[in-house]
């Protein structure tokens, strides 16, 4: 799903990442860092994007800055480490990534030994069923939509409140084993599983649309206080330990998360790092251009960063069912004209983005395979677009493109006009329309409205290349009263055919070499103009332990901090 700035958790957040690990001397200060010894002092967390709910059947991930991982454990989570071995799922409240059988139709967990909420009581098969279930309710909203799909026979499902039987492909032999009935091979489940929406909630303790002003945790705190949308407060769960959660350190005593704050106020305090702010992290604002020509000049700063990637791209979605777009030579010559270079300054500078010619993101996870089939150099090529549009028998071009009326989410004007400059120099002119950016996705994703060229970014809700294509390219995902997401409108009964293959798979190696020859073989057909994938750097107060940007997301894991 595309990744919204600010960051808010009941927002459709997207999900993966990889980096490298760590900037400044962040090897220096993990290496006498110890995760037997971290306990202790108060962490503050600095956000723009507000906790808007905290009901983990509302949530759209485990991500949100890794705030609700805090309070939730899952079936499976985030392998939380740097690097490409962060991409990883790896066991939480299962003993392993689950059992699959029925060629990947069907998928076992069992719960581990000493699992419990935080008054005690221990996590049962039921409690992570019953969670789920609550997922499909109407009252409680936001949450991903995975479920409703996969799941055998449970698109109509509304939820334990209109319907107690609940979801019947979901089985509870015993109270250590759940199996999960799909409708399709899934072999991503494990990654899945990582959601919220496979928290354990005790029935007992349900108050529906109420549970999130104290939702029952089962992660290493547990909630002291919590006002939407500004604040959060978490102390410790004494029902955990490390002996039952090995993943998550949970080092600082408090967590006090603040949200609703300015991008430039959030890093000039971090650079400060006066009071509480010492032991300050962030989870949704990057560095701004202030503290980024600081960075790399051997200042103070330099000791407190971290460099990540979330999997994002951010790309020119041709409508191939209106002219001129439905020409693939009119897709190939804008393709040839863009100067990325324009583009990458307009976003912020190569620190941030880095160009891209292809839609997946150069990340090893999700398969990514090099190309560049109309190679347009760092200034764009116009004169091999102008041959090509001639060829198609085409000048003096009049095109419209359709982008926000802010630059909020990295679609809006500065880019646009970087775009209409570079085609420009092809001869192509561009006239340029501004939409709300309220109201942009819907206008943008129901084909009725869809304008012909638009702005868009996408990102992985997990690090695989399904969830980065799927929506984007498999026509039987195109919902034409709203909410589409392949806006090419493109539909192959061959590469809807692979897709269903690689579901299948089970070896994420092997389907991430899958996912990276389909991007190669869709890349040629300029079904849309990928321009740049995401870069993210972060800053981190002084006295800040052990802060690396995990491989999943590329955000600050708040789970393996620990404060002077």
């Amino acid at each position: 799903m595309r990744r919204l700035v600010p960051i808010v958790l009941a927002a459709t957040v997207l999900l993966a990442g990889c980096q490298d690990g760590g900037g400044g001397d962040s090897t220096a200060s993990n290496a006498a860092f110890d995760p037997a010894t971290c306990q202790g002092g108060t962490l503050t967390v600095l956000n723009q994007g507000g906790i808007t709910h905290l009901d983990p059947a509302r949530l759209y991930t485990s991500g949100g800055g890794n705030v609700p991982s805090l309070l939730f454990r899952t079936l499976t989570t985030r392998n939380r480490q740097p690097g490409e071995a962060g991409t990883k799922p790896a066991p939480d409240l299962a003993t392993d990534l689950g059992t699959p059988s029925d060629g990947a139709k069907t998928w076992t967990y069992h719960l581990r030994d000493g699992v419990a909420f935080e008054d005690g009581t221990p996590i049962t098969s039921a409690d992570v069923k019953y969670g789920i279930e609550r997922s499909f309710a109407p009252e409680l909203p936001g949450g991903a939509p995975y479920l409703r799909d996969w799941l055998k026979d449970a698109a109509g499902y509304q939820g334990p409140y209109k319907q107690p039987d609940g979801i019947k492909s979901i089985e509870t032999p015993d109270a250590k084993t759940i199996v999960f009935k799909l409708s399709k091979p899934e072999g991503d489940f494990p990654f899945l599983a990582t959601a919220t929406q496979f928290a354990p909630v005790p029935k007992a303790k349900d108050t529906g649309t109420e549970y999130e002003k104290h939702p029952i945790s089962s992660g290493p705190y547990r909630v002291e206080s919590y006002e939407p949308k500004k604040s959060l407060v978490l102390v410790r769960n004494t029902h955990w330990s490390t002996k039952i959660d090995e993943l998550r350190y949970a080092c600082p005593d408090r967590i006090e998360v603040t949200s609703g704050l300015d991008s430039a106020v959030i890093n000039q305090r971090l650079v400060t790092g006066a009071g509480p702010d010492a032991a300050a992290v962030t989870t949704d604002a990057v560095v701004g251009p202030e503290q980024l020509a600081q960075l790399g000049t051997g200042s103070e700063l330099d000791k407190r960063v971290t460099r990540g990637e979330f999997p994002s791209t951010t790309y020119l979605a041709f409508n191939t069912k209106k002219a001129p777009f439905d020409n693939p030579k009119v897709r190939e010559a804008l393709s040839y004209a863009i100067n990325r270079t324009s583009v990458v300054n307009a976003l912020g500078g190569s620190a941030v983005v880095g160009a891209s010619t292809t839609f997946l993101p150069p990340q090893k996870a999700l398969g990514h395979q090099a190309y560049d089939y109309f190679p347009a150099g760092e200034g764009g090529n116009p004169e091999k677009a102008k041959q090509v549009l001639a060829e198609a028998g085409l000048s003096n071009l009049t095109i419209e493109l359709a982008h926000q009326n802010d630059d909020s989410e990295g679609v809006g004007p500065k880019v646009a006009s970087a775009i209409q400059e570079a085609f420009k120099q092809a001869g192509v002119t561009v006239k340029l329309t501004a939409i709300d950016s309220a109201t942009y996705r819907d206008v943008t994703g129901k084909p009725a409205t869809q304008p012909g060229l638009a702005l868009a970014t996408w990102g992985a809700d997990w690090p695989s290349g399904g969830p980065f294509l799927i929506p984007i390219f498999d026509g039987r995902q195109i919902i034409t009263a709203g909410g589409n997401f392949n806006l090419a409108q493109y539909n192959d009964s061959e590469v809807n055919a692979e897709i269903d293959a690689i579901n299948a798979l089970t070896d994420p190696a092997e389907a991430a070499a899958r996912w990276g020859a389909l991007d190669a073989k869709l890349g040629k057909l300029a079904l849309v103009l990928p321009l740049t994938h995401e870069k993210d750097v972060y800053l981190y107060g002084k006295n800040v332990k052990n802060a690396y940007a995990d491989g999943w997301r590329g955000q600050l894991d708040l789970a393996r901090i620990s404060v002077k």
